[in-house]
């Protein structure tokens, strides 16, 4: 088997269940939700990131109850890629409004171990139905562990197991960057910090939540209180080793128009990591 253990989520702590249990189709429904009524709210309660991403598209996984109630057990969101170069550069597809981003994959632990693969499937023919101008799907798997202040391990790291049980084509890595993390092991984004230097658009939703994690309030030189963030240690910083990229082509256009992008052996889960990252190494191209 690819992957003996799925990932699921409940109140924003993750959980693995025995891959080997199978989804009971009759037990479930998948419908498209509204997003921001529906799908952020389940988001931001259990994701482990507490955010949802810019929307394109969200698909509920419903469990049936009795006399026809139904309770929201899960959420697939395709969003708008964070960089519009991601699509053409990992679909070979040249206009980026024809890809989109799996924002956020979101289980709760009682879903059986096969349903992601269950979920995805059926969340990618409904795409199709309501967004047919999307031909490919990009997302990420990020190995490196997280970890809350008290040095215990938060999130442990994952390579995208699933995504490969899902055929998708992995197209390598993202390149390596600095990261910025809270003491609760948030990553903060260079974006974010370079909006509160500057007093931009959003900057105090940013200083909003940096406060709520435990950040001292600013005073007018937002400049010199992200320096005293990073003097006192509020901060920490590590390298990330690139997260894994994988594409699903969804129609025989997207297919082709990927045919000459490189493809290359699914990463491997080390189970005994020597650092933060969880990729067994080294990764070796795919023989012609």
């Amino acid at each position: 088997m690819i992957t003996d253990r799925s990932q699921r989520w409940r109140d924003r702590r993750d959980k693995f269940v025995p891959a080997g249990t199978v989804i009971d189709p009759s037990e479930f429904a998948v419908d498209v939700i509204d997003c921001h009524r529906t799908a952020k709210p389940f988001v931001e309660e259990h994701h482990y990131s507490g955010s949802f991403p810019a929307s394109r598209l969200s698909v509920g996984l419903y469990r049936n109850g009795a006399a026809g109630s139904s309770r929201l057990v899960g959420v697939c969101t395709f969003s708008v890629p964070m960089n519009c170069a991601s699509i053409p550069k990992h679909t070979g597809l040249e206009d980026f409004r024809q890809g989109a981003d799996l924002g956020r994959l979101v289980l709760l632990d009682e879903v059986a171990g096969n349903g992601e693969t269950w979920f995805i499937s059926r969340a990618f023919k409904a795409l199709r139905q309501e967004k047919p101008e999307i031909l490919a799907v990009v997302s990420y798997a990020d190995p490196m562990r997280r970890y809350c202040a008290d040095g215990s391990i938060r999130l442990p790291g994952h390579v995208g197991q699933i995504y490969a049980a899902s055929s998708a084509l992995c197209r390598g890595r993202t390149k390596p960057r600095m990261e910025t993390f809270t003491p609760d092991g948030q990553i903060v984004s260079e974006r974010a910090l370079s909006k509160i230097r500057n007093h931009e658009t959003g900057s105090a939703y940013a200083i909003d939540d940096l406060v709520k994690r435990g950040a001292p309030k600013p005073g007018h030189d937002t400049r010199e209180w992200l320096k005293h963030l990073q003097e006192t240690q509020f901060f920490s910083r590590r390298r990330h080793n690139g997260n894994h990229i994988y594409a699903f082509p969804l129609t025989k256009a997207a297919r082709l128009a990927g045919r000459e992008l490189p493809e290359l052996d699914y990463p491997v889960l080390d189970p005994n990591p020597v650092g933060d990252d969880v990729t067994l190494l080294p990764l070796l191209k795919k023989a012609a």
